[in-house]
């Protein structure tokens, strides 16, 4: 019974985490979606703790949890289509749609309602975070989002026309925008979508589907026809620059025919910025970016399996087509810049640019010499500026740097991850680090490297894990181990970076575990009590976040730490009293040991100075122990001590009531 008490919980942490990665939703269900996945991604630590906890689950929460599972399974399935799905089924069955939303978040109300979170073994700020999202799934009942009246009526009005003559073009062109179907790789996307439905369906797509696929074509020739292009919005239609194959030859004013060889394979126009997959295909690298991003592990020409997601630039080919541009007098197309803060055009010189470009070569060349001198001056460069770290990226070096993570040659590996590091300054460039796969390559130095390799690995690490859904693929990807081993071993650089990349990556409650299981909390109490480490603020930083878990409560306590912590509220900075103050609340709660050591131990003098004049919330932090000191201790009846407390806590009594919702992101010390 235990073992399928625990695969049923497991199996609720697996699907939660299955919609954390479902993403970029459809216009016409963004808003709702977007609530909905982000409401469930914080019902995981509950699963966690209840999954971590030795107290059985109560029979009725057993079967309000199996509700819950089911209920779950449906908002995945529905998720999965509001990102996946037929932007034209959502716009026309939106109706249809939002019933079927209510009737899930109904129904996962109704299962969140039946647990009985008081018999369960979970934190308070856990219960908290659970009721307030189900406060927030019974507020979204009443409300009823209005529809975009302009898309439903562009749309009516041109499903159920039959004669292209009398199609008002100015709809087309809104509703192409409004679904996003502005270029050939998102034409092929919706008719993968629809053609899906189809499948679904049998064979039968029934007059409904038939009427989408025909609103798509009318919409796919507006789109060929005007030259829409999104991922150049500011070009005129008819710049030299178009990638068409409709270039106005200023010779002799005909239209060169443009090279196969020189066409994206997906969009069949030129290419910009031509990339080559695993596979050895070339492909524009926006539209193969899409590809991937669309959860496609295949390359779309030949349909092999990618052994890897990396895109190395072809620049061979890229100076073939500016060769061909020229001689037939033709602008030679532009690769896109984004007009983001941080991807604005940079204030490089053409000759720091020619200079990139050439590093870039070097890095693709597979000579282990030229690639070491072009990591360590490209690591160089990305630490110089911010205009070089924006067009290092854009020069398409990520990919590049990323592959060199796992190679054998140390110097080449330790400037590939401090490069990465550098460009990751960029906050634009977090995500495009990311979704090159770097993660497993820095783990992998964060292993293996040499010591300045590994420190830096733990920057970066730290740097990306800024970025709260960034926290758990890094944290599932095995970083916490090595971590917890460069905080032991390290240098005294390579002690404070695996600091504060723990500190960050533990931020998110599903980490606290493997942190503890990794065994920091030894670590921690060695660097809190060896004199001279200087890492005694970040080590009472981190135990303060992990006190709240119930397995790094056990470990602290286990590590006997309240003589520590009781030191430290007497003698400590100011940050240093409070957070060693949180640690033994968490510490004493529901474990009368550990508040008669500590008043055995002198702390009470400490708690009193400290709730009159320490930080605010070492002010609440004192007075809740206080006042737990004095209900234990009046029912121990030591009335001298009752005397002294009752002197002291009310004046602290007032925070402490307002403290007894403390959330998350107090109890960090954020």
């Amino acid at each position: 019974m235990e073992e399928e008490n625990g695969a049923l919980i497991q199996s609720l942490i697996d699907v939660v985490n299955e919609i954390a990665w479902i993403s970029d939703f459809r216009h016409t269900v963004k808003k709702q979606y977007c609530n909905l996945s982000r409401r469930l991604k914080l019902l995981i630590p509950m699963f966690e703790e209840i999954r971590d906890s030795k107290e059985p689950v109560p029979e009725d929460t057993l079967k309000a949890l199996v509700l819950l599972k089911e209920a779950l399974e449906s908002a995945k399935k529905l998720l999965r289509f509001g990102s996946e799905g037929s932007k034209i089924f959502l716009a026309i069955e939106r109706e249809q749609i939002m019933n079927k939303f209510h009737e899930v978040t109904a129904r996962l109300e109704q299962a969140l309602e039946g647990i009985a979170y008081d018999k369960l073994d979970i934190s308070d700020e856990v219960k908290e975070q659970v009721e307030l999202v189900l406060a927030q799934f019974r507020r979204a009942k009443g409300r009823a989002d209005v529809p975009d009246s302009e898309l439903l009526d562009d749309i009516s009005a041109l499903y159920n026309t039959n004669n292209d003559s009398s199609i008002d073009q100015d709809r087309l062109r809104r509703l192409s925008e409004k679904l996003q179907l502005l270029g050939i790789s998102d034409l092929a996307q919706e008719s993968i979508a629809l053609h899906e439905m189809v499948t679904a369906t049998d064979g039968d797509p029934g007059q409904s589907i038939e009427k989408m696929a025909g609103l798509l074509k009318k919409i796919k020739d507006f789109v060929q026809s005007e030259n829409l292009e999104m991922d150049d919005p500011g070009r005129e239609k008819n710049s030299p620059a178009s990638c068409s194959g409709q270039i106005s030859n200023e010779k002799n004013n005909k239209a060169p025919i443009i090279p196969d060889d020189f066409r994206c394979p997906i969009s069949l126009e030129l290419m910009r910025d031509p990339v080559i997959v695993s596979t050895g295909q070339t492909y524009e690298r926006s539209c193969i970016e899409k590809w991937l991003e669309s959860g496609h592990g295949t390359c779309p020409k030949t349909q092999q399996k990618l052994s890897s997601t990396t895109l190395t630039p072809n620049y061979v080919l890229r100076s073939l087509i500016a060769q061909w541009c020229e001689a037939n007098g033709i602008e030679p197309p532009k690769r896109p810049s984004s007009a983001r803060p941080c991807r604005s055009s940079s204030s490089c010189s053409p000759a720091e640019r020619t200079k990139i470009d050439i590093l870039l070569c070097k890095l693709a060349s597979g000579n282990p010499e030229d690639q070491r001198s072009a990591a360590g001056e490209i690591r160089l460069l990305a630490k110089r500026n911010a205009d070089n770290r924006v067009a290092i990226a854009e020069a398409g070096a990520i990919p590049l740097l990323v592959g060199l993570l796992s190679t054998p040659d140390s110097r080449v590996q330790e400037h590939a991850v401090t490069a990465l590091l550098n460009l990751s300054i960029c906050e634009d460039n977090k995500g495009s680090i990311i979704s090159s796969g770097a993660v497993p390559g820095i783990v992998l130095v964060l292993k293996k490297g040499s010591m300045e390799a590994r420190e830096n690995a733990a920057a970066t690490l730290f740097s990306l894990s800024v970025v709260d859904e960034n926290k758990v693929r890094i944290g599932a990807s095995g970083a916490i181990p090595p971590l917890v081993t460069l905080l032991s071993e390290g240098t005294q650089r390579g002690k404070k970076d695996a600091a504060t990349a723990l500190f960050n990556l533990c931020i998110y409650q599903g980490n606290k575990g493997k942190a503890v299981r990794a065994g920091v909390v030894p670590t921690l109490m060695q660097l809190l009590t060896e004199p001279g480490t200087g890492m005694v603020d970040e080590a009472l930083a981190i135990l303060a976040i992990l006190a709240s878990h119930s397995e790094g409560k056990a470990a602290i306590g286990s590590a006997k730490a309240v003589p520590v912590l009781v030191d430290v509220i007497g003698t400590g900075s100011p940050r240093n009293r409070e957070n060693a103050a949180a640690v033994l609340v968490h510490l004493c709660s529901g474990d009368e040991q550990h508040l008669v050591e500590a008043r055995d131990l002198g702390v009470i003098s400490s708690l009193i100075d400290l709730a009159r004049n320490g930080t605010d919330r070492g002010k609440r932090k004192a007075a809740q122990l206080l006042e737990r000191m004095n209900r234990l201790f009046e029912h121990a009846a030591h009335p001298e001590e009752i005397r002294v407390l009752r002197l002291q806590a009310p004046e602290s009594r007032p925070q402490n009531q307002a403290s007894q919702s403390t959330s998350t992101t107090e109890v960090v010390g954020s």
